[in-house]
């Protein structure tokens, strides 16, 4: 994966993040909305969308695709500092390079956005989303945090 497409995941998990945070969503119901066509889209337009705001951007997709608001509010009731959307985004970028085949990362990010491991992270009441890159990697795989 060049640095450039590097980036341009970077960018399109944490427009994830951003776009689940601001309409109380699960990280996977905003994939599921874009669907592997949304996905490639947000990927390819990555580049062009970095100079514009994320809420701009967030705003266009939340129309596009019609992403309702939901209940999924895990922020509010924190006891603690909520990471940054871009801190879970780099978090999630790491594992789907390290997951995706050449060529699939659309299908990656639908996989692991979608996984028991998206909800686990948003959890901020725990400190998973603190922990090692490899350990969540690891546990997405087998499909259940490891002990």
């Amino acid at each position: 994966m060049t640095e450039k497409e590097k980036n341009d995941l970077f960018y399109v998990c944490s427009l994830i993040e951003y776009t689940a945070r601001k309409t109380k969503n699960k990280r996977g119901r905003v994939v599921q909305c874009l669907g592997i066509e949304g996905i490639q889209k947000q990927l390819k337009d990555a580049e062009v969308n970095h100079c514009l705001s994320f809420e701009q951007v967030s705003d266009e997709i939340i129309e596009e695709y019609h992403i309702a608001d939901g209940q999924f509010d895990k922020e509010t009731k924190c006891k603690y500092k909520v990471p940054d959307f871009q801190d879970i985004g780099k978090l999630y970028c790491i594992m789907i390079e390290d997951c995706a085949k050449e060529g699939q990362e659309a299908q990656e990010i639908m996989s692991v956005f979608s996984s028991f491991i998206s909800d686990e992270i948003s959890d901020f009441q725990t400190d998973l989303y603190y922990q090692n890159p490899s350990y969540l990697e690891c546990s997405y795989r087998e499909g259940y945090l490891l002990k």
